[in-house]
């Protein structure tokens, strides 16, 4: 009979849990939701801006590599378009949309 009442009396009291803090809860939650923007989110974002910046500088006479693996140099630039005109061989022009640069790899002098 006593353990009966010992019994009822800690499940009575919820066996030491739930009357804590929930912020205390979601703090490991938190936790991961911080960490993950600064090893994801943000060095991404960063990415993002750098792309963004050296497709708003590129120039004629800039040798180019685009995303696709193609590399030539800009021959002419279409501003209203977003068009570039990419010389990839003598002789040989294709446009190209300026998003698709990945990179530049000697720009322009001068």
């Amino acid at each position: 009979m006593i353990h009966t009442i010992l019994m009822m009396s800690m499940a009575g009291s919820g066996g030491g849990e739930g009357g804590g803090n929930p912020l205390v809860a979601f703090l490991p939650f938190i936790l991961i939701i911080v960490i993950m923007y600064f090893l994801m989110i943000r060095p991404q974002a960063k990415k993002q801006k750098e792309h963004k910046a050296m497709i708003e500088s590129l120039a004629k006479g800039d040798k180019i590599m685009t995303s696709g693996g193609i590399v030539g140099t800009i021959a002419g630039i279409r501003d209203k378009e977003n068009i570039l005109l990419v010389k990839v061989a003598e002789g040989v022009k294709v446009e190209l949309s300026r998003n698709s640069v990945a990179q530049v790899i000697n720009k322009k002098s001068g």
